[in-house]
């Protein structure tokens, strides 16, 4: 006799760890720019290089990508925009972590800071938080049933089952989504010389699990500040979104399925295009999405929770596991709102051409109601000045949040992944230096419940003990005490159930206390 088990594929977070660098360097303006006079608008990207674990350790090699936009000192030069990078290198503690775990590693930049030293050169400081977690993929092997080689070793067993749904990982894996565009400039805009500044993001991402493969939708947001043809060289700024969609080939992939994507901008690269007259009014986006997806599929299986011998002993052998199983997917969205001030009363607003916002979440925890978020949005606006000697400026601002999302019957021992999107910002003048922003903030979290459980991992089959067996009576009258059931009542006398139902002309499993049975041995 031997156990019948189906392996449950599962995936868990074995461990985290997180640190903050510092970078610092200088940058000297190439000589082919012209000298700086004010800093208006700065961006990074960071990207990582390679990660190697070793024990207890784990070592970060990457890069921080910046652009800085300033305003030349020189007349005629208008607006300049400079680019560098600052490599660096941190090994990271991390107790438990082996040479051969597979580390994942994320990167915020939570401030990103330009300033002069001198017209020829910058001062770049930025402070990175870098978060590591090992992640991996293991089977809880679960009794569903027994098998018996032959009919001569059979045996009469009783043993009963309980209906469990479990949410097994069907597919993890990293895949890439390729997204090639071609963007004209309205009829009313002149003919690009230069790009001066860049902004691709995206927005209202959406993925959808189909037969086969995983459907995209959402939108790209593409900002552009360029110079123009022509002698007067005037600088313009272009705004528009396309939508975003496709599909990515992902075998084994159903509808039904709950999905778990993580996702970010990739390489990403905007050219100025010829359109088919020859002019230089085509934005050519070529841009990679790297993609991590999981997809949990829910089951009900049942599993053998308990197991004895009618003419022998059998005893069960068990260990402790845990499964998961879905307790919710819920979104939700929150306001924000606050007012951003100009400190600099020379740099007076007199028109927006930008705005964009990071959502940084400082930390999310499970609270008896739910799920409590707490972070801020880092808010930066580009706006064009009424200083004719330095037409342009640009105004930063942090609005913090707090969000609690309401989780029916969550423990502090569930599981959840979240994600948090700013969905929506506007940014409107109240006057010449204070600004109105709101926005509207997305919540996504796929939470899990932990079912700590018994497992029967093997059977234990010996001979009766028939000194016990001879002690138990022939038959005796059983008066039914609190928490008594048919199950125990036969496992404590080697009855099968099904008897004691058919002695005592019982339908159902239901007892009510003080209830008399007739309890035959052998019966």
């Amino acid at each position: 006799m031997e156990l019948m088990k189906k392996n449950i594929h599962m995936d868990r977070s074995r461990l985290q760890a997180t640190t903050q660098i510092s970078l610092e360097e200088d940058l000297n303006i190439p000589e082919s720019k012209p000298d700086v006079d004010v800093l208006i608008y700065q961006k990074g990207q960071v990207q990582i290089e390679e990660v190697k674990p070793t024990a207890d350790h784990v070592g970060v090699k990457g890069k921080l990508l910046f652009h800085i936009l300033y305003q030349s000192k020189e007349e005629g030069k208008g607006l300049v925009c400079v680019e560098g990078k600052i490599p660096f290198e941190e090994q990271m503690y991390m107790e438990g972590v082996l040479g051969n775990d597979n580390v994942k590693i994320s990167c915020h930049i939570e401030d990103l800071t330009a300033s002069t030293i001198n017209t020829r050169k910058l001062s770049i400081q930025a402070l990175l938080t870098l978060k590591a977690t090992v992640e991996e993929l293991f089977d809880v092997e679960v009794p569903v049933d027994i098998y018996r080689e032959d009919a001569e070793g059979e045996f009469p067993v009783e043993y009963r089952k309980k209906t469990m749904e479990v949410a097994q990982i069907a597919i993890q894996k990293n895949d890439i989504f390729r997204v090639r565009e071609e963007v004209p400039l309205p009829s009313n805009y002149p003919n690009i010389f230069q790009i001066l500044w860049e902004n691709v993001s995206l927005e209202d991402v959406e993925f959808r699990p189909m037969d086969e493969k995983l459907a995209i939708h959402g939108e790209i947001h593409i900002f552009i500040l360029y110079e123009s043809e022509g002698e007067e060289q005037t600088v313009r700024a272009f705004e528009t979104t396309v939508p975003l969609t496709g599909s990515i080939e992902c075998h084994g992939c159903r509808e039904g399925m709950t999905p778990d994507i993580q996702y970010e901008i990739g390489n990403m690269d905007l050219e100025v295009r010829p359109d088919f007259d020859g002019e230089q009014r085509m934005l050519g986006l070529d841009m990679v999405l790297d993609i991590g997806m999981k997809m949990y599929e829910e089951e009900k299986v049942d599993v053998l929770t308990d197991i004895y011998g009618i003419t022998k002993e059998v005893e069960a052998v068990t260990n402790e596991a845990s499964l998961k199983r879905l307790l919710m997917k819920i979104g939700g969205k929150s306001k924000i709102g606050d007012r951003l001030k100009v400190k600099n009363t020379n740099g007076r607003i007199l028109q927006l051409l930008h705005s964009q916002g990071n959502v940084q979440v400082d930390g999310a925890e499970i609270t008896p109601e739910g799920i409590e978020i707490q972070g801020n949005v880092e808010v930066q606006v580009l706006y064009v000045t009424g200083d004719d000697g330095n037409p342009y400026n640009s105004i930063k601002g942090i609005i913090p949040f707090t969000y609690h999302m309401d989780v029916e019957g969550i423990n502090p021992k569930d599981s959840f992944r979240l994600s948090t999107k700013l969905e929506q910002l506007q940014v409107t003048t109240l006057d010449s230096e204070e600004l109105d922003v709101k926005g509207v903030l997305g919540f996504s979290a796929t939470i899990f419940q932990n079912i700590p459980t018994t497992l029967i991992s093997a059977l234990d089959v010996q001979p009766l003990d028939m000194e016990k067996i001879n002690d138990l009576p022939g038959m005796v009258a059983y008066v039914v005490a609190p928490g008594d059931n048919l199950w125990n009542i036969g496992k404590q006398y080697y009855v099968p159930v099904e008897k004691i139902r058919e002695v005592n002309g019982l339908t159902g499993d239901e007892l009510k206390v003080g209830e008399k049975l007739l309890i035959v041995k052998g019966a």
